[in-house]
This record gives C-alpha cells, structure tokens and sequence, in this order.
C-alpha cells in the first residue's frame, strides 16, 4: 500500500515487509553493449548507483544475467554494506550464452543456482525480492508457471527469499502464481503507449499488488507522440519526464525502475517524474494509449 514521502516522486510502496520508493532505479543499462561485459566507465556506473541511494530510492532492479554477474558486482562495490532501507529486488529464469544469448533457465537446479550466484555477487545472505521472469525475449507466453514458481517457493522456505514476483507474465500465469504463494510484485512491458495490461494493473491495485513496468519510457527507442510532446512543451518539461509523471499518476500501486549509466539523466529523471499533470494533460496524454492499443474508456 502506498504512503506519503517527501524525498522522491510518488510516496513509497509495501512490497510486502518491505517498504521501497515508488521510484526506483534499474541497473541493466550499467552493463556494456547488448547487456553484456563490464561498463565503459567503470567509476561512472558507481557514481550512478551512490547518487541513486543519494537521492533516497530504495528500490533497485538488477539480475545475475546482466552482464552476466556485472550488474550484481558493480551494486556490490558502490553500496555494500547495504543501508537496511535499501532493497534489491533481482529477476531469475534465464541466463546468458556465450554470444550474449537468453537462455531458458528454469529447472529447479537452475533457478537453485542463479539463487546462489545473486547472493554471493551481492553479497547477501536472503534476497528481498526475487521474480520469476517467463515468457520470451518479445513478449509473455502462455502456459504453466507451477514447476518453477514452486521451485522458488521451496528456496523461500530455506530463507534463501524474503519475497517473491513474476515477470513477463499473462494475467492467467499471475492468477496461477497466487494460488500457490503471495506474490508482491508483477514486472510486464507497460509505458504511455503499450497499454495492454490496464486491466491487470487494476486488480493487482485492487490487492494490493505492486505493478512494475520495463521499459517506463519505451525501451531502447523514446516515446514519439504529438500529444506527449505538446504537454511536454507546455510544461517546459522533457517528453520523458512526462512519460515517467504519467505512469506515477496512472495507478499508485505502479514502482519506477528507469534505468540510465548517467548520473545527470538519473537526476532529471528523478525530477521529472515529479511533475505535476493537470486532468486535461492526463486526459490528453490518456489518449496516446488509446490510439496505440484500440482502448475504448
């Protein structure tokens, strides 16, 4: 549920026992070229990751694939010993090939091993927040999750994980999960104009679920849209501070990972998605989704 927070845009959010920032931080992008190898600016993706505590975000998104182990080490490095406030929330179920490939990884071995190698990268002796990530590279596909979401079950109940989450799901592959452990957190494709999980975000709100969107501001390509750019001109703001603004105000169970390997991006986006958006800018800005999916209101 959310509360009040005078620090960061949005308040905070329970994730379950945990309290985070509604605007967090995603670390893929410290990784090199294609998520993998180390970063071009090893001292910069430090720098990014103190400003982001700096700034008060408590939740940071991150997975041993990136890199993969690159991510986890560098949030090691830069924050370790972790402030008690701070949560890292970190995603398991595919690994990496040696040509930078995904590979399924979702065996109970497996998801046993990624377990072991998140831990001893971060330096932890429990995660706080672990997701199951399903589906493919392009889009969540249908089908079971039972065999590998018990798996992580049965590491929560060793202690290896406070909390469990899904990702890259289908509303049908979520209903599943809650029938066989709690699930705090769902992580899906959402943005201003890839609207297809209005409904889910909705009755997870309704339960007190949080909604976590990849890719907030569109991916690896910015928005491009008239309207988001006329309300970003009239607000004397970027058009990606407004996307940011826009999801914040879409639902309050919805959490920011935004990610960046710049300090000043890091700042204006923490300070862009404080904007405040008048009803007819949401409404505009309400119709980019509209256009884009079919949504009729």
């Amino acid at each position: 549920m959310s509360t009040s927070s005078a620090s960061l845009p949005g308040g905070t959010w329970a994730l379950g026992s945990l309290n985070v920032t509604r605007f967090g931080y995603g670390a893929m992008q410290l990784a090199g070229p294609g998520v993998m190898g180390p970063p071009a600016h090893h001292d910069g993706a430090l720098a990014v990751l103190r400003e982001a505590a700096g700034l008060g975000i408590t939740h940071i998104d991150t997975s041993g694939a990136y890199g993969p182990h690159v991510t986890n080490r560098l949030i090691r490095e830069a924050l370790h010993p972790y402030s008690p406030s701070l949560h890292i929330v970190t995603k398991v179920g595919a690994v990496r090939d040696e040509r930078g490939g995904w590979v399924l990884a979702r065996r109970p071995e497996d998801l046993r091993h990624s377990i072991e190698e998140n831990l001893e990268d971060l330096g932890l002796d429990a995660l706080d927040v672990v997701n199951l990530r399903l589906g493919n590279a392009q889009s969540p596909q249908a089908g079971s999750l039972a065999g590998p979401f018990e798996a992580l079950v049965g590491l929560q109940r060793e202690g290896l994980i406070r909390h469990l989450g899904v990702s890259n799901v289908t509303a049908e592959q979520v209903s599943e999960a809650l029938t066989i452990a709690p699930v705090v957190c769902v992580q899906n494709a959402y943005n201003l104009a890839y609207r297809h999980d209005d409904e889910l975000i909705d009755d997870l709100a309704a339960q007190d679920i949080a909604y976590v969107p990849f890719f907030p501001l569109g991916g690896f390509s910015p928005l491009q849209s008239a309207a988001l750019s006329a309300t970003a001109a009239r607000l004397e703001a970027t058009p990606m501070s407004v996307a940011l603004a826009w999801l914040l105000r879409r639902s309050p169970n919805i959490l920011l990972i935004p990610g960046t390997s710049s300090v000043a991006h890091l700042r204006e986006n923490a300070a862009g998605a404080g904007l405040s958006l008048s009803d007819e800018d949401l409404a505009e800005l309400d119709g980019i989704g509209r256009q884009k999916t079919g949504r009729r209101q």
